[in-house]
């Protein structure tokens, strides 16, 4: 074991201030955030400016990323980025029968830390990563195809932000129960009886995340910090085509864990060979007892049924429904629905796909507007958002995989076209697919047309879907969410009567609600330490990010009672 160069105490003095802030902010939900969204915040106290952390991401192409973990067996890559750069990076291979001992064999150690050690040096990591901002932004971005403005925020402070808020749940959960405890029960007449009891959180064992190709940090780092605080060791099996940013987290994760005195094994990373598929694998060993997972609905619900050693959390695919009965602020309304379909070429789980309008029209501040007015207008906006090329990049990035542009492509043949798609260049990035978004028209009473907005359609797909009324909009709100899943509704009515119902479907069907949201915020974004990312409620995912049930069940507490001294 290496010799602590950060000790206990100094983590404490130095981290302590801000986990208590991160329990202020997840109790009072307000607005709070120690890692700044700004590009130009960073470049002092040890952190990398913006072109430091370029020249540091442009030092990793075409490297060996040896992160010194045992029972390597060999090499692995073959990233590229959807931007249509080679990344040429290397990790290694694992030998998983000689890995997965060594990562065990620092959990003892770990788990005597204590709760309060475990989140201090959980938030020294968190700090390392923070540094590197600007050199992670561009991990994201090359794997994920996200914007570089979007990978710096998402992939960086909002990530960070989300990987805090779970080390703040994992403590709150840890210490609810006492270290120790005196307990005596009266007996009349005769002596008392009198324990001693000791209460320790134990950890379940090595935990896997399972990463995604679209958030890797953003949606990895929730699940990879709520195992590590709470004692376990974890085992980081990225995404084949964003491997990267995961393998940068779990180097600073091991460099801090050796400066801290434990145990670096305690994260490691799983790479894959091409077509090696070791997610199974890895699910099913008996080692493995938490499992993170974001994805497809398909594997997340293998994992369900499957791994059945283990404690499983899926955020899998889901229906996202935004319900049209009307607006005091039309103009407003559309702004907000046109950004919200096209950032980051709606390759968000949180993406609005299904609209849901009236067939006869909705009330406005500008007059009645028939279905096909809401419809074109809605198209114009998105048209005029994206009308200039630079503003378009910026927002959209680049289609993450071919089975995305596949979907996107094959949309006009759904329905009538509101909203054709058209290619944007990009100009540092030639090799980048660049595509607006498409609306496509769509009759709810026809079963060819449910066909297609009853399913996931993930990217820059959405449909504009007719119904009859505002109560059948709500319905078919109601049987979307039971059936398929939704990480978030969204609705816009001035009637007090319709804003109930909706509120009644998504109380009655655990979906997050977004109410007439016309200005900078949008239904597809989440605050860390004040929203709710899912509900574990309905069939697009087991879990919420974050709560107490998210870290709960990563942790048992063993009793130990013994005889109080001097009683009897």
């Amino acid at each position: 074991m290496a010799t602590a160069e950060l000790t206990a105490h100094e983590l404490i003095a130095k981290h302590r201030p801000t986990l208590d802030q991160a329990l202020e902010a997840i109790r009072t939900r307000a607005y709070w955030s120690p890692h700044p969204e700004h590009p130009k915040a960073y470049g002092e106290n040890g952190s990398l400016d913006a072109a430091a952390g370029k020249a540091a991401f442009d030092a990793l192409l075409g490297s060996r990323l040896d992160l010194g973990q045992p029972g390597t067996d060999g090499w692995v890559g073959g990233e590229t980025s959807p931007y249509g750069v080679e990344l040429g990076v290397e990790y290694p291979h694992a030998d998983l029968d000689e890995l997965l001992p060594a990562m065990r064999s620092g959990m003892r150690q770990w788990r005597d830390a204590g709760a309060e050690t475990r989140a201090v040096v959980c938030l020294e990591i968190l700090k390392r990563i923070s540094d590197r901002t600007h050199e992670f932004a561009h991990a994201v971005m090359h794997t994920s195809g996200q914007a570089f403005m979007m990978a710096l925020q998402a992939g960086g402070p909002h990530a960070q932000d989300r990987g805090l808020e779970a080390v703040a749940y994992a403590y709150v959960e840890q210490v609810r129960t006492p270290d120790d405890a005196e307990w005596t029960k009266p007996q009349g007449k005769r002596d008392p009886l009198a324990l001693n009891k000791r209460f320790t959180p134990v950890p379940r064992g090595i935990a896997l995340l399972i990463g995604c190709n679209t958030f890797p940090t953003w949606n990895g780092y929730p699940g990879l910090f709520a195992s590590l605080a709470t004692g376990n060791a974890v085992l980081v099996k990225p995404h084949p085509r964003a491997v990267l940013p995961l393998a940068l987290t779990v180097q600073v994760a091991r460099q801090v864990l050796t400066e801290a005195g434990f145990d670096p094994n305690l994260v490691a990373l799983a790479a894959e060979r091409p077509g090696e598929g070791i997610a199974k694998t890895l699910a099913t060993r008996p080692e493995i007892r938490i499992i993170d997972y974001t994805g497809s609905t398909e594997f997340g619900d293998w994992l369900e049924a499957n791994a059945r050693q283990a404690q499983v959390y899926t955020e899998k695919a889901g229906v996202n429904t935004v319900v049209v009965d009307s607006t005091d602020d039309y103009k407003g309304m559309l702004s907000n629905l046109a950004f919200s379909l096209s950032l980051y070429s709606g390759q968000m789980c949180t993406t609005p796909q299904n609209l849901l309008i009236p067939r006869d029209g909705i009330r406005t501040d500008q007059g009645p507007k028939t279905y096909d007015e809401v419809v074109a207008d809605l198209a114009r906006a998105v048209d005029g958002l994206l009308g200039d090329d630079a503003r378009a990049n910026a927002l959209l990035g680049a289609l993450v995989n071919p089975d995305v542009k596949a979907r996107l492509e094959a949309a006009p043949g759904l329905g009538e076209v509101a909203l054709a798609s058209r290619e944007i260049t990009h100009p540092e990035f030639p090799g980048a697919v660049v595509r607006t978004p498409v609306i496509v028209k769509l009759d709810g009473a026809k079963p060819d047309d449910e066909s297609a907005y009853m399913s996931e359609c993930f990217g820059p797909v959405s449909f504009a879907v007719a119904v009859d009324s505002s109560a059948d909009a709500v319905e078919l709100l109601r049987r979307t969410v039971r059936e398929k899943g939704a990480m978030t509704v969204g609705a816009y009515t001035t009637d007090d009567e319709v804003e109930q119902a909706v509120q009644e479907v998504c109380f009655d069907e655990a979906a997050q609600l977004s109410l007439n949201l016309t200005g900078g915020v949008y239904v597809n974004q989440t605050a860390a330490f004040s929203d709710f990312h899912g509900s574990g409620g309905n069939p697009a995912a087991n879990a919420a990010l974050c709560d107490g049930a998210f870290v709960a069940s990563r942790f048992r507490v063993v009793e130990v009672r013994r005889e109080a001294q001097g009683l009897s």
